[in-house]
């Protein structure tokens, strides 16, 4: 084997430190560039909720008010007002859409219900006798608006109110009854509607007790 010559070793290992040194110029140099270009800053999320959504959002809940407070005229009004103003809040309007629908609806059923009191006493036993406790609950509130002193119509609203469990108000509308016409006292011992009331005490002293 020929010994390779020290010479040629030397040039071999100093070509060798040019390219390094070349490379590591280069990159330090890279580096430099990178350093000096500018920082690409993210600019932070705008918040969900805008201007126009919080408005939306206020017009809904006073025409919600109006709707909880049995209100449909205003409610309705109020509604179609939001959709006009704000229909590009999907979600906002999506809500009023259904709750205008329904004031809508709740102002047909108004405007085809009976307007006397005898009518809407009658109206109230077929929806008892249907089954349909909360429709006969209101015809029969709608009916002592119009004549506040009718026993037979207190005595129809116990009798709902008690097949829906509401005890104590089913109570207070039977005492009025009884008070309104005592005799009324025989059919309720013995009313199946009433049989909620049964185990109550304050039922057994209206019925049952003589009174003074």
């Amino acid at each position: 084997m020929t010994a390779r010559s020290p010479l040629k070793s030397k040039a071999s290992v100093n070509r060798l430190k040019k390219t390094v040194g070349a490379g590591v110029k280069k990159t330090q140099k890279l580096a430099a560039v990178r350093a000096q270009r500018p920082t690409t800053v993210t600019a932070p999320l705008r918040p969900q909720s805008t201007v126009d959504e919080a408005a939306a959002l206020m017009a809904f809940e006073r025409a919600h008010r109006e709707f909880t407070h049995g209100r449909f005229g205003e409610a309705r009004n109020q509604f179609r007002a939001l959709l006009d103003k704000y229909s590009q809040v999907s979600e906002v309007a999506a809500r009023a859409r259904t709750y205008l629908a329904i004031a809508e609806a709740r102002l047909r059923t108004e405007n085809m219900l009976p307007r006397d009191a005898d009518s809407l006493y009658d109206r109230g036993v077929i929806e008892l006798n249907r089954g349909e406790y909360v429709a006969a609950q209101e015809m029969f509130e709608r009916a002592l608006k119009r004549e506040p002193e009718a026993a037979h119509i207190h005595y129809g609203l116990a009798a709902t109110r008690a097949r829906l469990g509401s005890v104590d108000l089913a109570l207070q509308s039977l005492q009025r009854a009884l008070d309104l016409q005592p005799n009324l006292r025989v059919r309720a011992q013995h009313d199946q509607d009433l049989t909620s009331l049964r185990n109550d005490p304050d039922f057994d002293k209206l019925v049952f007790q003589p009174r003074p």
